[in-house]
């Protein structure tokens, strides 16, 4: 898991000939020209490569996306709402720096301690969430400008200022 990012799923199948829509959240618009390789997560950590033949920028947040071995709309069909995961060196290519989704694999840290690595990022209209592994748990940590002090991209840290109490809902039992 640790070399893979997830970058949004796919939306819809286009055209006759096997062109799905990518749904993303890189931050930009993008082609993702010179991209090779994408992930889809078939079972739990399971990761298979679907190879790309071709890509076109639809829109700041879509791209049509060529699959080799997808020739049909009805072949192409059955990715839909399938997750879309990029190795580390590809995701790190196409990602804008500014973006959230960049956070990944930032450790996050609470009162100068360390409380986990930011896995998985989700955007909302008034704030964003990062999840994070938290004492064996998945926790949700909102990111708005009442919380975050700052990001550290050098050392990638994401320090927070948590309210009290919130991590205390994802400790683990003892």
């Amino acid at each position: 898991m640790k070399d893979y990012f997830s970058i949004g799923k796919i939306v819809a199948s286009h055209g006759l000939t096997g062109e799905v829509v990518l749904e993303h959240a890189l931050g930009k618009k993008t082609d993702l020209k010179g991209l090779q390789t994408i992930f889809i997560e078939e079972r739990k950590d399971s990761f298979l490569p679907y190879f790309v033949e071709s890509t076109t920028a639809k829109n700041q947040e879509e791209v049509y996306v060529k699959l080799e071995g997808f020739n049909t709309k009805e072949s192409a069909r059955r990715l839909n709402q399938k997750e879309v995961w990029l190795l580390k060196s590809d995701f790190d290519k196409y990602a804008a720096k500014s973006s959230p989704i960049s956070l990944l694999g930032y450790m996050m840290i609470n009162a100068k301690e360390e409380i986990g690595e930011i896995v998985e990022v989700i955007e909302q209209p008034m704030q964003v969430l990062c999840k994070i592994i938290y004492q064996g748990n998945e926790a949700l940590i909102p990111i708005h400008e009442e919380s975050l002090e700052k990001i550290d991209k050098k050392s990638k840290r994401v320090y927070v200022s948590l309210p009290d109490g919130l991590l205390d809902i994802y400790a683990s039992n003892p």
